[in-house]
């Protein structure tokens, strides 16, 4: 990969790694929305929001599916490619830190929310197994994370569940 590709790449990675930016992705699953939109649907200033959404756009992870006319104004309307991650890698551990501490946040902020006693899944390994299962492994998180987005729905959808999840999977070192 060329150094330019490496900081591209770097840049998508720093631009997940913010706990409101991991909140717009999700809110932007299948779903376009203006920065006054999503301001509210996350209780958040319309200010900050358009800053984060400039940010994932620039690297990549949002896209502008259209411009609409608000008072005399142009407002841009963002819309997540969850297959745009694919796209992000780190070339430091120390990004792959950052991101696990955005995520850890997002996580932490989500389990407040979640309801107490539904059905939930839950599971944390260290361990070694066969290149072949591995394989397996990261193919049906990928197919989990499709199925998910594939089926978004726009938030207070009738009938729709709230839902949180995050799946990462990674390779050790050999120690």
């Amino acid at each position: 990969m060329t150094e330019r590709g490496n900081g591209e790449m770097a840049e998508g990675l720093r631009a997940l790694a913010h706990p409101l930016r991991l909140r717009l992705l999700s809110l932007l699953t299948r779903h376009a929305m203006s920065a006054a939109e999503a301001a509210r649907a996350v209780g958040e200033s319309q200010a900050n929001v358009s800053y984060h959404l400039r940010r994932l756009h620039t690297a990549g992870l949002l896209e502008v599916v259209e411009e609409v006319s608000v008072r005399g104004g142009r407002a841009k309307r963002y819309r997540h490619d969850p297959e745009s991650g694919e796209r992000v890698g780190a070339t430091a551990r120390a990004e792959h830190q950052l991101l696990a501490a955005a995520l850890g946040e997002e996580l932490r902020r989500r389990t407040g929310e979640r309801v107490v006693g539904a059905p939930d899944a839950l599971t944390d390994a260290e361990l070694w197994v066969d290149p072949e299962v591995w394989d397996r492994a990261l193919a049906m998180a990928r197919e989990l994370g499709a199925l998910l987005h594939d089926a978004a729905k726009p938030p207070h959808h009738e009938g729709a569940v709230r839902v949180a999840a995050t799946v990462v999977l990674f390779e050790l070192d050999a120690v």
